[in-house]
């Protein structure tokens, strides 16, 4: 249960016991110490996505060359160090020998934020970082990080000796090692090492790019998952309870974005970022469209099945086609598609963590995560309730 954060690589790797997001979380109490107030649960934004001041759909404008969306989360590390607010940005840069395997940098020149644009899969040490940002000099300092490490650096924050810290969050749910993951690009390309470009779009299809400048765009339902191992996403992953990111000052994902991205402004820092972009970030409302139940239900009995150790349910070669038409015109949409991904994550937790840990369930699923569930008849059960 670790997702090697960078803790670990310390001086002082004991604070991993309480830093930890898979070990003894309290996103009530952490939620009030970053925001000044843990999420509102009779607010149905706040109960799925967590404190919030605002959302957006967004864009930057123009889009930065060679970005995984439009380069809203680079452009704003970028800003930050252009106005002097921070001395540096910790985030992950790409291997020089494997573009795909994340690496901590320190970026101070505004200028590299291009460098380590992108999206990379593979567990980062990312906050191994702080000390040698520290003894570098820096005081003021931004993390672009993902839940399980910025759970870590808020539990820490008030430690590290900086002066101030702002955080631009990335959604995350699944990751997994990078050699899972070339192997997994294997099954998409029989020249895997040409893919230079992947993501999962809210259109329900994966695009990928290649070196050649080709692009190719698979619906979700023809790719190979069921062929991947069963420990391709580990148990971190798949018990992860905070996709959003609800700790950061800002998020900038996809979900919600129908084709542009998504921002979450939770704090007041986040506002005062977004607001310093001016026109260079075009904001619009989101929307919403579609049902999720029915998706929902069924991702949660083939989940079931799976902790169960029963072969998945796949569905007919003949429907696949007609299904993969359908989904991106009828499916959940915008904001009900963040909504499906996000009881989808809650199911998928509860249900993994009662075949493989049961005894951290009351520790490791808050009460907002069961109130999501609650509609599908997912409850807690004796020594399930949670303690925070």
């Amino acid at each position: 249960m670790c997702t090697d954060c960078g803790i670990s690589r310390t001086d002082t790797p004991g604070d991993c016991a309480r830093a930890c997001q898979f070990i003894r979380p309290d996103y009530p109490a952490l939620e009030a110490q970053v925001h000044g107030a843990a999420r509102d649960p009779d607010d149905p934004d706040q109960r799925f996505f967590g404190p919030l001041r605002a959302m957006h759909r967004a864009r930057l404008v123009p889009a930065a060359p060679g970005a995984q969306w439009t380069g809203i989360t680079t452009a704003l590390a970028a800003h930050l160090l252009e106005t002097g607010a921070v001395d540096a940005v910790i985030c992950c840069a790409p291997d020089p020998e494997d573009r795909w395997r994340p690496v901590p940098a320190i970026v101070t020149d505004p200028a590299a934020m291009a460098e380590v644009r992108g999206m990379r899969m593979g567990f980062a040490p990312l906050l191994s970082a702080l000390a040698p940002a520290r003894a570098a000099g820096h005081r003021r300092i931004a993390v672009i990080g993902i839940p399980c490490q910025v759970h870590a650096l808020r539990v820490l924050e008030a430690e590290l000796g900086f002066d101030a810290i702002t955080v631009i969050g990335t959604p995350c749910s699944d990751n997994t090692e990078t050699e899972k993951f070339h192997d997994f690009l294997s099954l998409l390309s029989d020249r895997p090492e040409t893919i230079t470009y992947l993501e999962f779009r809210a259109d329900y299809r994966v695009e990928l790019r290649f070196t050649d400048g080709t692009r190719r765009e698979i619906p979700f339902l023809k790719l190979p998952l069921a062929n991947l191992p069963g420990d391709f996403f580990p148990l971190t992953c798949r018990t992860c309870v905070d996709y959003t990111n609800s700790l950061a000052d800002i998020t900038v994902g996809y979900m919600a974005g129908t084709g542009e991205q998504w921002l979450i402004v939770r704090n007041e820092r986040g506002a005062a970022l977004l607001k310093g972009m001016g026109d260079r970030i075009a904001l619009s409302p989101l929307t919403s469209a579609g049902r999720r139940e029915g998706a929902v239900k069924g991702f949660i009995a083939n989940t079931a099945r799976a902790a169960g150790g029963l072969p998945l349910r796949r569905m007919p070669g003949w429907v696949r086609p007609i299904v993969a038409w359908l989904q991106p015109r009828t499916g959940p949409r915008g904001l009900e598609f963040a909504r499906t991904r996000l009881e989808m994550k809650a199911a998928e937790s509860v249900l993994h963590l009662r075949r493989a840990a049961p005894a951290r369930m009351k520790w490791m699923i808050p009460a907002h995560v069961w109130a999501l569930v609650a509609r599908y008849g997912l409850k807690p059960g004796e020594g399930e309730e949670p303690k925070h």
